[in-house]
């Protein structure tokens, strides 16, 4: 393994520029499922993330992506380490390498020492099995101090390069803590940014792009839905739109059309921020009726201080009332934001429809929903938003509290 590392290391450079916008990390490794879940604890730390399964691959990724990390897995039947030593020095790779493999491992011991004396600058070795926190002390000198700034992306390049997809949070009965379905929200996996949130990219409401980017989330729910039911068990999904989207006719016939015909499918809920769905009510109603015969229900999202506005009407447009997840949160010591909510609760049993409690964060914020009566419940004491196939593998239909 060292005959072909002495020569290059020889014309090995003492510095070399890398990117300094978000820490970069490649994973190598010649399984695709070790390689999947490497990147993600890595992208769950703030890496932007790319993977290799040979030194070809690696060759043209230190070319064109300048990782700051190469997380390089060893196995007995994987990778053959000395090739992508080889590559590393030559390209005189100016990052940190960390090598993964079983404890009692000799292979990863021989990478380690051969490593350090041409010059690479190797971390202690991952052995395992390994927790999260281990993988982050080993890089900790990598991630920022502070979270690094995200740029305002516009949504038609996002669009067009294929850099959206949508991840799942799950939604859970506040009775019986089962999962009663899910709610996709849009993210944007930039090339140099790795997760954008929505607030860099979502247009105003008068942009075009906002139609195109309501027609991606609707195709790729849908798509996701087969996608669940193949993995596991049909999960009843809802997503976010406009209420500008459903005043196009032809818009809401081609959302009808799109919806699964498959028996098991059991719904889509289609949640509309609270002060468009208070302000085009009238509407809405009509475009309820149509909705309802294809199996599509209206939820209203970030229900506040505005609740007043549904009062005294005979009947509301809606399946579900969600709370506003500042009036959830620490709802239970603190008496306005508990206020809000039981009027929230009252008012949707008193149409007859559920209400939600998004941001329930503690135990203390879900004993306070199930005081005040919530019928579902989410939030990150049963899981942040995730990308698909995390929530595809996520075996969590019941969360037990200690």
């Amino acid at each position: 393994m060292e005959d072909g590392i002495v020569e290059l290391a020889e014309r090995r450079p003492k510095t070399f520029g890398r990117r300094k916008v978000k820490p970069r990390a490649c994973v190598a490794d010649s399984k695709r499922h070790l390689r999947a879940f490497l990147a993600e604890v890595l992208e769950d730390l703030g890496f932007v993330t790319t993977e290799c399964a040979s030194a070809e691959e690696l060759q043209s990724v230190l070319t064109s992506e300048l990782p700051d990390l190469i997380l390089l897995g060893i196995a007995a039947d994987g990778i053959e380490p000395g090739k992508f030593l080889e590559t590393l020095v030559r390209e005189a790779f100016d990052g940190r390498i960390l090598t993964v493999g079983a404890r009692e491992s000799i292979i990863v011991r021989a990478v380690q020492q051969v490593g350090e004396e041409y010059g690479l600058k190797m971390l202690p070795p991952l052995t395992t099995p390994f927790a999260a926190e281990t993988l982050r002390d080993r890089v900790a000198m990598l991630l920022p101090e502070e979270p690094a700034p995200s740029p305002a992306v516009h949504v038609g390049e996002a669009l067009h390069a294929g850099w959206l997809e949508l991840w799942y949070q799950p939604k859970i009965d506040a009775r019986t803590l089962i999962r009663n379905g899910a709610e996709a929200l849009v993210r944007m996996r930039h090339p140099t940014w790795g997760v954008v949130p929505p607030a860099y990219f979502i247009p105003e409401e008068h942009d075009p792009h906002l139609r195109d980017l309501s027609e991606f989330v609707i195709e790729r729910a849908m798509q996701d839905w087969h996608y669940l039911l193949e993995q596991q068990s049909p999960v009843d999904l809802a997503i976010n739109l406009p209420a500008s989207y459903l005043k196009e006719p032809q818009a809401v016939r081609d959302l009808c059309r799109r919806m699964p015909t498959h028996p098991a499918f059991g719904g889509l809920t289609i949640e509309i921020e609270s002060e468009e769905a208070i302000r085009d009510l009238d509407h809405l109603v009509e475009v309820a009726r149509e909705l309802r015969l294809h199996n599509i229900g209206l939820s209203i999202d970030n229900l506040g201080a505005n609740w007043p506005s549904l009062m005294d009407r005979d009947k509301i447009p809606f399946i579900k009332l969600k709370a506003d997840r500042h009036f959830v949160t620490g709802s239970g010591t603190d008496r306005l934001k508990r206020t809000v909510c039981r009027h929230i609760v009252e008012l949707s049993h008193g149409y007859g429809v559920h209400a939600v409690a998004e941001g329930v964060e503690s135990r203390a914020d879900l004993v306070t929903a199930n005081e005040l009566g919530f019928d579902l419940v989410q939030g990150f004491l049963f899981g942040k938003p995730m990308p698909l196939k995390k929530f595809a593998r996520s075996t969590l239909t019941r969360t037990v509290m200690g």
